[in-house]
């Protein structure tokens, strides 16, 4: 039946192979977004909501939708043909054709009907926002099990979302993620990370993927003064170093906190000292380079070390050493405006810079997690 089916339709057969192949289709990158060095920039949702039209547009069987936040995770498609998947009404007979699913208030459900779709060789994307991953996990952990290469949308990824408060404010997610075997944890610092990301998540076939996206705007880094992103696919590299390639310190940061980083990198060079900034997109893709790039990356000999991430340090320390410095969370979130809620757990680059002195100086003392502010 089928050798009739590609006779009579051998464009449409060929496309039924490249999914069970689970493989894109050429210039399925053709109309990819660029993104310009920007200091306000934009959110991280943005810029994906950006690329994943670009993407979905020139992929058919690439479709998906959200727990009823849409709106917020950026994940509609917008392009003409796109449509909503609904049950048809009066003259609505092509409905089933939609790409876009509402799936309700429901987000475990939402991810067992991902992987339902997986199974069937589409390529589903669900999404929400990070801190209900915590409804998902039954589903998420079947992903990784049955080696699924679903792709899952979170954002308002740290206490930086803001006023939403502590429940809101995702603290052991991004950790638990980690934790879990064969899933890829993707938190890109800026639009063109993001870009690099998705290209990351186009060519897994047989991992399933969480991409951690923020609510608010973070720069878009001038890639001419800084590494180009495409070291997003090798899940860590150095985007910014010292003048001899012989930092003091090394700034070990992923998402948002990256240009974090690069503040406090440019502070420490305007005081003359040597600094490296590390961006850290995928744990997973980086363990899983050779042992020479991770010592190219991050030096062995250089310990003065410090971490910044906006959620439970807890893991930091294989990077770090016990010796170096995390600043990270120990306790849950703040109901302010996201500028306070950072300054009051210490995300801020004078924070950052004296973390970085202290390491040099041998001090034990920056071993200090989540040191929130309350003068």
């Amino acid at each position: 039946m089928f050798a009739a089916y590609r006779r009579q339709y051998p464009d449409l057969a060929k496309q039924i192979d490249q999914m069970q192949r689970r493989d894109a289709p050429s210039g399925w990158d053709a109309t990819l977004p660029a993104f310009s060095a920007d200091a306000k920039g934009l959110a991280t949702r943005d810029s994906s909501g950006q690329v994943l039209n670009a993407i979905a547009e020139h992929l058919p069987w690439l479709l998906g939708g959200a727990a009823d936040l849409s709106p917020s995770t950026k994940t509609n498609l917008e392009f003409d043909f796109a449509g909503n998947f609904q049950t048809p009404e009066g003259d609505q007979a092509v409905s089933y054709r939609g790409r876009n699913f509402h799936f309700g208030l429901r987000e475990h459900a939402m991810c067992a009907i991902g992987n339902g779709m997986s199974l069937s060789k589409l390529r589903p994307f669900v999404s929400s926002f990070l801190i209900f991953t915590d409804y998902c996990r039954a589903a998420l952990r079947l992903s990784s099990m049955m080696e699924l290469p679903l792709i899952s949308i979170w954002t308002h990824d740290s206490i930086s979302l803001g006023e939403d408060g502590p429940t809101h404010q995702p603290i052991e997610q991004l950790a638990s993620f980690r934790a879990m075997p064969g899933m890829v944890v993707l938190r890109p610092a800026d639009a063109n990370e993001v870009m690099e990301a998705w290209k990351v998540i186009m060519h897994l076939k047989d991992r399933p993927v969480c991409l951690v996206l923020t609510r608010q705007a973070v720069p878009t880094l001038d890639r001419s003064i800084y590494a180009n992103a495409a070291g997003v696919a090798q899940g860590a590299y150095v985007l910014a170093d010292a003048p001899d390639g012989r930092p003091d310190v090394l700034l070990l940061a992923t998402g948002s906190e990256v240009a974090l980083c690069v503040t406090a990198y440019e502070q420490l060079k305007a005081e003359g000292i040597k600094a490296r900034v590390v961006s850290m997109p995928s744990w997973e893709l980086f363990e899983s380079q050779p042992k020479e790039y991770h010592e190219t990356v991050l030096p062995p000999a250089i310990t003065a070390r410090v971490a910044v991430e906006e959620a439970s340090g807890f893991g930091w320390e294989r990077y770090t050493g016990f010796d170096g410095a995390i600043l990270a969370l120990h306790s849950f979130g703040l109901s302010a405006p996201s500028k306070v809620v950072a300054e009051h757990f210490g995300f801020e680059p004078a924070h950052v810079v004296a973390a970085a002195k202290a390491q040099i100086a041998g001090s034990p003392s920056t071993k200090q997690v989540g040191i929130a502010r309350t003068e």
